[in-house]
């Protein structure tokens, strides 16, 4: 794709800025208001048409197309983090590169979208489709895709595809959605003294047990599958039979069918557990669906292109993003990342400078053939 002199580097200082300020915005999932409207107000300042927030949370904008019938391109990134609003967001530069909580995932992916419309408006490129960029909620944890449920029931599949941006996925093109189910899992049991009850179940004891049961389930390692316990906790005190336990499960995998297989032993297990004097329970908290599109369909070959004119080998992967809900509706969405990094979901979290020039140029590249 032809560019002007050193425009995505400067493009590039633009967005590193922009995403910093994003990320000093505290968004937690199921509170990402205040970044979402600051997003909102930034788009307003962009003069850009529909500008407009969802009862979830989700923020809107059109960036309008020649053609008034065409299909609309839809191009989104995530507000929230998996941080709690009382974590520190301090930044800090070494070298090429910014280290903050939150900073490349997914911050930079937010701040994209800006860097997105500048690098077409620099470019003053006519597009044949809308853009519908989107600012959307819910993608962490128990947020269960649920900013993606409401983007996707609102544009549905008359669509040329989703585009979803990550700030850390650089040289990934995702187009295989990894199925995901979640149970929270509780244990309850009369509870009692350590010692004058003795003997008596206790409820951290008989979750304990469960979970050993459930990590010695052989999982299949092609198609990948998965299994984490990610929360324990229960008990009221050292010396006191635990009453109460509970725990957090995640199941994933490649493939439908193991992912369904992999279900019916964790449930069958869990039945198995409740007896006289113990019960357990387990909630489904959370669930993904799973999809792909083929790696020749042309909305993945044209981000391929993207990246390669780049000179960026991109690896088509598989992932759990928001994607997961275009393509379990069978409806063409990728996902492209901005710059290369680490350390996701920890306080030490950074993205690396350099390869964001090229990741902001590929994603342009991908909207400008996707859209004309």
């Amino acid at each position: 794709m032809p560019t002007k002199p050193n425009m995505f580097r400067v493009l590039a200082q633009q967005l590193t800025d922009l995403a910093i300020e994003i990320q000093q915005i505290s968004a937690p999932t199921f509170s990402e208001g205040q970044r979402g409207e600051f997003v909102r107000g930034r788009l307003e300042r962009e003069a850009l048409r529909d500008v407009s927030m969802d009862s979830l949370g989700n923020v809107y904008a059109r960036l309008p197309g020649k053609q008034k019938k065409a299909k609309p391109l839809i191009v989104s990134a995530h507000l929230d983090t998996v941080f709690p609003a009382s974590i520190n967001l301090a930044y800090k530069k070494e070298g090429q590169k910014i280290i903050a909580p939150g900073i490349g995932d997914n911050s930079l992916g937010v701040a994209a979208l800006f860097g997105v419309l500048w690098a077409l408006r620099e470019r003053k490129q006519e597009l044949q489709h809308d853009v519908w960029l989107v600012a959307n909620v819910g993608e962490e944890g128990l947020g269960d895709l649920r900013g993606m449920r409401g983007v996707v029931e609102r544009f549905g599949a008359d669509v040329v595809g989703y585009l979803v941006l990550e700030g850390l996925a650089l040289g990934h093109v995702y187009h295989r959605a990894i199925g995901v189910r979640r149970y929270r899992i509780m244990a309850k049991t009369a509870g009692g003294h350590s010692w004058a009850d003795y003997g008596q179940p206790s409820a951290v004891h008989e979750l304990a047990a469960l979970v050993t049961e459930l990590a010695a389930i052989r999982l299949p390692r092609s198609p990948r599958t998965t299994m984490n316990v990610g929360t324990f906790g229960g008990g009221t005190g050292i010396n006191v039979l635990a009453a109460e336990a509970k725990c957090e499960l995640d199941l994933r995998s490649e493939d439908p069918a193991a992912l369904s297989k992999l279900i019916h032993q964790v449930e069958e297990t869990i039945l198995r557990f409740s007896r006289e004097g113990v019960k357990i329970s387990a909630e489904v908290i959370g669930q993904r669906p799973a999809g792909e599109i083929s790696p020749q369909h042309p909305f993945v070959q044209t981000a391929l292109q993207a990246c390669q004119a780049q000179g960026i080998e991109a690896l088509l992967v598989s992932g759990s993003t928001d994607a997961n809900i275009p393509l379990s509706k069978n409806i063409p969405a990728v996902v492209m990342g901005i710059t290369s990094g680490g350390g996701a979901h920890t306080v030490n979290e950074y993205i690396d400078v350099e390869p964001i020039e090229k990741g902001l140029a590929s994603v342009t590249a991908m909207i400008i053939a996707a859209a004309t």
